[in-house]
């Protein structure tokens, strides 16, 4: 019986020993990523800024400029994708919003995005529909989220107001409302940018300021301490400003700020961003960490009983004295001699 156990216990012990790396390296990239349904709304606050008023053309200081940055998933579209593209990655599609709103709840500006990526690593698919404000781009690097198990270096992060991709910089590790997080920026220069297609004045267009001759730069620090297992910004800020400059539009004036202010989450959405990213944060770490450690060190103490089990069944017998059995002795041989 021993020896019957200890086999079963060796083979469960190479059952789960292979089924370790299989769980980090088969299943793991397979699993664990960004599902194509998913529903996400952040909301931003500056709050003082400074605002244009393109009825007057003027920048005026106001309380709060709100941002509110819608992320929708759009799964028929990323399952056209993947039947276009015939590989079997998993892809996935985000119609983003972002929407400006000034103190007394009118628009701004709308900017809608079209992001399309690959569901596990985050790297960008280039497919039909990708842009920005209606405007066709080719993404280069990351946006919105980090890759899964984020490392301690520099990426490449496109900025949707300038079209371009620049270096968001890894600046080092802290702590924030009790998780390890990584903190990265990003400073965009004075960059020329095209103007939003919806404007809040009516009549007023994108093509209408064009033909003024007044233009639009865009230049902002941005922020964001990132949760490195699940790749998610739990928190983020920009130092964000804007100007139009020259033509006929500004009359005599050289430029005007069209907005300015240090845009921070709020902390609703702070606290709720931090409570889903926690528990996801487990999900990450049981299929990378805790599961194929556990099945190797529950592997070893499995051989280790079965190796301590098959070394009982082979120790030797004791004497036979020492069970009280004696040696009988032999009949004599009784046939009479020849």
């Amino acid at each position: 019986m021993r020896r019957k156990a200890g086999l079963v216990l060796l083979a469960l012990a190479v059952f789960l020993a292979a089924l370790a790396p299989l769980l980090r390296w088969y299943a793991y990239p397979r699993l664990v990523k960004v599902p194509p349904d998913r529903y996400e709304t952040m909301v931003l606050e500056a709050a003082p800024a400074t605002l244009i008023d393109y009825g007057t053309m003027k920048a005026k200081k106001v309380p709060k400029v709100t941002v509110v940055q819608t992320l929708k998933g759009n799964v028929e579209a990323s399952e056209k994708i993947e039947e276009d593209d015939g590989s079997d990655r998993d892809v996935v599609v985000w119609d983003a919003l972002s929407y400006v709103q000034g103190p007394d709840g009118k628009m701004v500006s709308k900017v809608p995005e079209r992001y399309v990526f690959d569901a596990h690593t985050q790297e960008p698919v280039h497919a039909r529909g990708e842009m920005v404000d209606g405007d066709p781009v080719r993404r280069e690097g990351i946006e919105f989220k980090w890759p899964f198990r984020t490392q301690k270096r520099d990426y490449a992060y496109f900025d949707a107001q300038a079209r371009v991709t620049a270096p968001i910089h890894y600046q080092g590790t802290r702590t924030f409302r009790g998780l390890e997080v990584y903190y990265f920026e990003q400073t965009i220069p004075w960059t020329k940018v095209p103007l939003p297609r919806t404007l809040p004045v009516e009549g007023l267009t994108r093509e209408s300021v064009a033909r003024t001759g007044t233009t639009r730069w865009y230049t902002t620090v941005r922020k964001f301490w990132v949760e490195p297992v699940t790749g998610a910004p739990v928190y983020g800020e920009e130092i964000h400003k804007e100007e139009l400059r020259g033509g006929t539009l500004l009359g005599d004036r050289d430029k005007v700020t069209a907005f300015s202010g240090h845009v921070k989450m709020r902390e609703d959405y702070i606290r709720h961003t931090v409570d889903m990213v926690t528990s996801q944060r487990l999900l990450v770490l049981l299929m990378t960490s805790y599961l194929p450690w556990g099945l190797l060190g529950l592997a070893g103490l499995l051989l280790a009983l079965a190796l301590w089990l098959e070394a009982r069944g082979r120790r030797p017998g004791r004497p036979a004295a020492a069970t009280g059995e004696e040696a009988r002795p032999q009949p004599a041989d009784a046939r009479p001699p020849a």
